[in-house]
Protein backbone atom coordinates (compact mmCIF):
# COMPACT_ATOMS: atom_id res chain seq x y z
CA UNK A 1 0.00 0.00 0.00
CA UNK A 2 1.31 3.58 -0.69
CA UNK A 3 2.42 5.74 2.33
CA UNK A 4 -0.87 7.83 2.55
CA UNK A 5 -3.38 4.38 1.92
CA UNK A 6 -1.28 3.03 5.01
CA UNK A 7 -1.85 6.36 7.23
CA UNK A 8 -5.80 6.17 6.27
CA UNK A 9 -5.61 2.83 7.34
CA UNK A 10 -3.83 3.03 10.94
CA UNK A 11 -6.10 5.96 11.54
CA UNK A 12 -9.29 4.58 11.03
CA UNK A 13 -8.07 2.00 13.36
CA UNK A 14 -6.99 4.21 15.76
CA UNK A 15 -10.50 5.78 15.60
CA UNK A 16 -12.28 2.57 15.49
CA UNK A 17 -10.56 2.00 18.87
CA UNK A 18 -11.66 5.14 19.91
CA UNK A 19 -15.24 4.57 18.78
CA UNK A 20 -15.45 1.20 20.09
CA UNK A 21 -14.46 2.38 23.58
CA UNK A 22 -17.55 4.69 23.84
CA UNK A 23 -19.87 1.00 23.25
CA UNK A 24 -17.96 -0.33 26.00
CA UNK A 25 -16.50 -3.36 24.44
CA UNK A 26 -13.33 -5.25 26.56
CA UNK A 27 -9.91 -5.41 25.43
CA UNK A 28 -9.71 -7.91 22.82
CA UNK A 29 -13.01 -5.99 20.63
CA UNK A 30 -11.12 -3.47 20.64
CA UNK A 31 -8.11 -4.88 19.61
CA UNK A 32 -10.11 -6.48 17.25
CA UNK A 33 -11.48 -3.43 15.77
CA UNK A 34 -7.86 -2.22 15.26
CA UNK A 35 -6.70 -4.85 13.14
CA UNK A 36 -10.07 -4.52 10.92
CA UNK A 37 -9.12 -0.96 10.28
CA UNK A 38 -5.77 -1.59 9.38
CA UNK A 39 -6.80 -4.01 7.04
CA UNK A 40 -10.15 -2.41 5.75
CA UNK A 41 -8.41 -1.12 2.52
CA UNK A 42 -6.28 -4.19 1.24
CA UNK A 43 -8.57 -4.28 -1.82
CA UNK A 44 -6.51 -1.36 -2.99
CA UNK A 45 -3.92 -3.00 -3.72
CA UNK A 46 -5.55 -5.30 -6.67
CA UNK A 47 -8.27 -3.00 -7.47
CA UNK A 48 -6.72 0.18 -8.22
CA UNK A 49 -9.33 1.82 -9.40
CA UNK A 50 -10.69 1.75 -6.19
CA UNK A 51 -14.39 0.77 -7.38
CA UNK A 52 -14.57 -2.48 -5.95
CA UNK A 53 -12.04 -2.17 -3.40
CA UNK A 54 -14.15 -3.40 -0.69
CA UNK A 55 -15.67 -6.69 -2.51
CA UNK A 56 -12.10 -7.81 -3.55
CA UNK A 57 -10.35 -6.86 -0.19
CA UNK A 58 -13.64 -8.95 1.63
CA UNK A 59 -12.72 -11.92 -0.65
CA UNK A 60 -9.06 -12.14 0.00
CA UNK A 61 -9.56 -11.98 3.71
CA UNK A 62 -12.53 -14.45 3.97
CA UNK A 63 -10.36 -17.10 1.93
CA UNK A 64 -7.92 -16.16 4.15
CA UNK A 65 -10.00 -16.63 7.34
CA UNK A 66 -10.28 -14.06 8.38
CA UNK A 67 -13.30 -13.23 10.88
CA UNK A 68 -14.10 -10.32 10.03
CA UNK A 69 -14.10 -10.29 6.13
CA UNK A 70 -18.16 -9.51 5.85
CA UNK A 71 -17.18 -6.34 7.48
CA UNK A 72 -14.88 -5.29 5.01
CA UNK A 73 -16.43 -6.29 2.42
CA UNK A 74 -19.62 -4.48 3.00
CA UNK A 75 -18.03 -1.36 3.90
CA UNK A 76 -18.05 2.22 2.35
CA UNK A 77 -21.85 1.72 0.94
CA UNK A 78 -25.22 1.85 2.38
CA UNK A 79 -27.10 -1.48 1.95
CA UNK A 80 -29.10 -3.59 4.00
CA UNK A 81 -27.53 -6.74 2.97
CA UNK A 82 -25.53 -7.18 6.54
CA UNK A 83 -25.42 -5.19 9.35
CA UNK A 84 -22.72 -5.61 12.54
CA UNK A 85 -21.74 -3.42 15.18
CA UNK A 86 -18.32 -3.74 13.40
CA UNK A 87 -19.36 -2.66 10.34
CA UNK A 88 -20.62 0.41 11.42
CA UNK A 89 -18.03 1.58 13.60
CA UNK A 90 -15.86 0.76 10.12
CA UNK A 91 -18.16 3.12 8.57
CA UNK A 92 -18.41 6.03 10.82
CA UNK A 93 -14.63 5.91 11.06
CA UNK A 94 -13.51 5.46 7.74
CA UNK A 95 -16.01 8.97 6.68
CA UNK A 96 -14.44 10.62 9.25
CA UNK A 97 -10.43 10.30 8.26
CA UNK A 98 -9.26 11.65 4.99
CA UNK A 99 -6.67 10.22 2.58
CA UNK A 100 -3.81 11.68 4.54
CA UNK A 101 -5.02 10.26 7.99
CA UNK A 102 -6.56 13.06 9.52
CA UNK A 103 -9.67 12.90 11.63
CA UNK A 104 -11.68 15.81 9.80
CA UNK A 105 -15.13 14.57 10.39
CA UNK A 106 -17.88 13.73 8.01
CA UNK A 107 -18.13 16.82 6.42
CA UNK A 108 -14.63 17.72 5.24
CA UNK A 109 -14.40 14.43 4.31
CA UNK A 110 -17.34 14.38 1.68
CA UNK A 111 -15.52 17.50 0.66
CA UNK A 112 -12.08 15.85 -0.21
CA UNK A 113 -14.23 13.16 -2.01
CA UNK A 114 -15.64 15.86 -3.69
CA UNK A 115 -12.73 17.75 -4.74
CA UNK A 116 -11.27 14.41 -5.99
CA UNK A 117 -14.55 11.96 -7.94
CA UNK A 118 -16.85 15.25 -8.51
CA UNK A 119 -19.86 16.06 -7.21
CA UNK A 120 -21.44 13.92 -9.97
CA UNK A 121 -19.78 11.18 -8.93
CA UNK A 122 -21.16 7.49 -8.00
CA UNK A 123 -18.25 7.59 -5.58
CA UNK A 124 -19.66 11.08 -3.97
CA UNK A 125 -22.85 10.03 -4.04
CA UNK A 126 -22.60 6.01 -2.48
CA UNK A 127 -20.59 8.44 0.37
CA UNK A 128 -23.22 10.95 1.14
CA UNK A 129 -26.03 8.08 0.85
CA UNK A 130 -23.79 6.17 3.57
CA UNK A 131 -22.79 9.30 6.54
CA UNK A 132 -26.64 10.07 5.93
CA UNK A 133 -27.59 6.92 7.22
CA UNK A 134 -24.78 7.23 9.71
CA UNK A 135 -25.85 10.33 11.36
Amino acid sequence: MNEDRLKHSYSVGKKMMELGKGKNLCKEEIEDLFVLGLNHDIGYEVDSTGRNHNKIGGKILKRNGYKYWKEVYYHGEKQDEYNSLYLKILNSADMQIDKFGNDVGFEKRLEDIKSRYGEKSEVYHKCVELIDSIK
